[in-house]
């Protein structure tokens, strides 16, 4: 009888139980090494990877909550190594796609991949 008394208190209190806070966005630390920052952004909560084209010298991962993307280099990409992130940003009302990124390999080919996720982000 008790417990049965118990299970209003027990459900109104639930409903009081804050939400987890949302998780932080990832900042690029092109400080660190590759393998240091590649591990860093592996580990970010909610990281998941999508499907790869096929011939495609890149991979992408999401974080739904946040709403980034981050491309990593592979081998045969231009300026490989790099990781590279987007993410919508608002900026005086109005929401827009930054590309950031950590050149390890060949400045001109960074660039390059840079230039051409820009061209993405304005379609």
């Amino acid at each position: 009888m008790r417990a049965a008394a118990l299970i209003p208190l027990l459900a109104a209190l639930a409903a009081c139980t804050p939400e987890p806070p949302p998780l932080p966005r990832l900042q690029l630390d092109c400080s660190l090494s590759y393998d240091d920052l590649s591990a860093r952004v592996m580990a970010h909560p909610g990281l998941v990877q999508q499907r790869a084209e096929p011939g495609e010298p890149y991979r992408f991962y999401t974080v739904a909550e946040t709403g980034e993307a981050f491309v990593f280099t592979a081998p045969g990409a231009p300026g490989h190594p790099a990781i590279l992130k987007q993410e919508v940003v608002r900026t005086a009302g109005k929401s827009q796609m930054r590309n950031t990124g950590c050149p390890y390999g060949d400045k001109a080919g960074f660039d390059q991949v840079l230039a051409y996720l820009e061209s993405m982000s304005r379609r």
